[in-house]
C-alpha cells in the first residue's frame, strides 16, 4: 500500500542505509552467524555514516532530528534484509534513549560522542536468571561504597553483551522488595570484577551476540549512576513504548518482505503442471496474508506518527507489539509452508525468518504480558 508518512529526505536516508547493509552488512552475515557477534568495525563505520545517535544532539556527535522516522526507517531496513545484528536500532532506540534522556551534562560530555561514532557500543541488562525482567524481584544489588557503589550479580539473555562498552545495568539500592528499589547504572566493561559469559547459541539471530553477565563487587562512581537513585523501574516503563515499537515496526518489515518473495516463488515455482500460485487454495492464502499485512500497515503508520508526536499510549504501543510479532510469525509460517521443502533450505530467506523471528513475541514483553497491559487499561 501507498505510505505517506516519509518525505524525500527520509528517501534518500533509506537509500544510504541500503546501500550500507548491501556493502557492508550481507557479505559479512555468513561470517558473523558462525562466529556469533559481528566485527566491531561494522560499528564505526555505521558511526561514520551517522547512523548511530540519529536523535542524539550534534553537539555530542549525533544526528540532531528529533524525527522518530529516521529510526523507524533504519530499522525496517535492516529488518527487510534479514540481519539482526549489528544491533542498530537496540543501541539507538534503548541505550540511546536512556542515555540522552537520563545523562547529565558530564555524563553526555563523557560517552555520547563515543556511543554516536560506534567506539562505545551498548548493552541494556535487566534480565536475571531467576527473575527475569521482573524489577521487584531482581538480586543484583548496587551497595553504597564510601562515595560510589559495590555491584554484585548476574545477568542473562543480555544482547550486544560479549562485545559491548557501556553496559547498563539494572541493580536493587533498595531492600524493601519494592520497584523503588532499583537504580540503573552504566558499567563500563573494563571495569575490574566485571565478566562476560558464554555465548547463548540461540535458534535464531545468530550473529546477535546474547551472553551471560557477572558481576563480582565490581567498584561503580557515583558519577555512573543514570538518573535518580530509586528510579530505575520508571524510566524503564517510560521507555517501553519505544522499545516495543522497535519491535514492531521491525515484525511488519519482516513479514511484508517474506510475503514478497513468497509472491514471487508462486509465481514460478512449478508443481502439478502449473504455478504455486495458480493453485486456488494458495491464492486464497496470499489473499489473506496480503489483507493482514495492508490492515496491519495502516494501523502501524498511525502509531509511528502518534509515537513521533509523543502522543503514544503504553497500551496502544503493547498493542502494535504484540499484533506485529504475532502476525510476523503467522505470515512466516504461511509462506515457508507455500515453499514447500525449499522453505527448510537456509539458503531461502524465509527458512532463516522463520527461526530470527520466533523471539519477537517474546523479548520487548511477551505477548502474554502486552494482553494482560491492554486489558487493563480497558477496566
Amino acid at each position: 500500500m501507498r505510505r505517506d508518512i516519509f518525505t524525500e529526505e527520509h528517501d534518500a536516508f533509506r537509500d544510504l542505509v541500503r546501500t550500507f547493509v548491501a556493502k557492508e552488512i550481507l557479505p559479512n552475515y555468513p561470517r558473523w552467524e558462525e562466529a556469533g557477534a559481528v566485527d566491531r568495525a561494522v560499528w564505526r563505520q555505521a558511526g561514520a555514516l551517522g547512523l548511530l545517535g540519529l536523535d542524539v544532539d550534534a553537539d555530542y556527535g549525533g544526528g540532531g532530528s528529533s524525527d522518530y522516522r529516521f529510526h523507524v526507517v533504519l530499522n525496517e531496513e535492516l529488518a527487510r534484509a534479514g540481519v539482526y545484528a549489528p544491533a542498530l536500532a537496540l543501541h539507538n532506540e534503548v541505550g540511546g534513549t536512556y542515555l540522552r534522556t537520563l545523562a547529565d551534562e558530564e555524563q553526555r560530555r563523557r560517552w555520547l560522542p563515543g556511543f554516536c561514532g560506534g567506539e562505545l557500543v551498548t548493552a541494556i541488562a535487566i534480565t536475571e536468571p531467576d527473575a527475569g525482567s521482573d524489577v521487584q524481584r531482581m538480586r543484583t544489588t548496587a551497595r553504597r561504597d564510601g562515595d560510589g557503589y559495590r555491584l554484585n550479580g548476574q545477568k542473562t539473555f543480555i544482547s550486544n553483551g560479549s562485545i559491548a562498552d557501556l553496559v547498563l545495568v539494572v541493580a536493587r539500592t533498595g531492600t524493601e522488595g519494592r520497584a523503588t528499589d532499583a537504580s540503573l547504572f552504566v558499567v563500563e566493561a573494563d571495569r575490574a570484577g566485571f565478566e562476560r559469559g558464554r555465548k547463548l547459541d540461540k535458534v535464531g539471530m545468530r550473529a546477535l551476540d546474547t551472553v551471560e553477565l557477572f558481576f563480582t563487587d565490581v567498584r561503580v562512581p557515583a558519577g555512573n549512576l543514570l538518573g535518580r537513585e530509586g528510579r530505575a523501574f520508571a524510566y524503564l516503563m517510560r521507555s517501553m513504548r519505544q522499545e516495543r515499537m522497535m519491535i514492531a515496526v521491525a515484525a511488519l518489515a519482516t513479514a511484508e518482505r517474506v510475503f514478497e518473495d513468497t509472491v514471487a516463488y508462486c509465481r514460478q515455482r512449478e508443481v502439478f503442471g502449473q504455478p504455486v500460485g495458480h493453485h486456488q487454495y494458495n491464492r486464497f492464502l496470499l489473499a489473506e496474508l496480503a489483507t493482514a499485512l495492508t490492515v496491519a500497515r495502516s494501523f502501524t503508520d498511525r502509531m509511528i506518527a502518534e509515537h513521533g508526536a509523543g502522543r503514544l499510549a503504553a497500551e496502544e504501543a503493547a498493542m502494535a507489539k504484540w499484533w506485529n510479532s504475532d502476525l510476523c510469525q503467522r505470515v512466516v509460517d504461511r509462506c515457508l509452508q507455500l515453499h514447500g521443502g525449499y522453505g527448510v533450505i537456509r539458503e531461502y530467506p524465509v527458512a532463516r525468518a522463520f527461526t530470527d523471528t520466533r523471539v519477537q513475541t517474546i523479548y520487548g514483553g511477551t505477548t502474554e504480558v502486552m494482553k494482560e497491559m491492554i486489558g487493563r487499561s480497558l477496566l
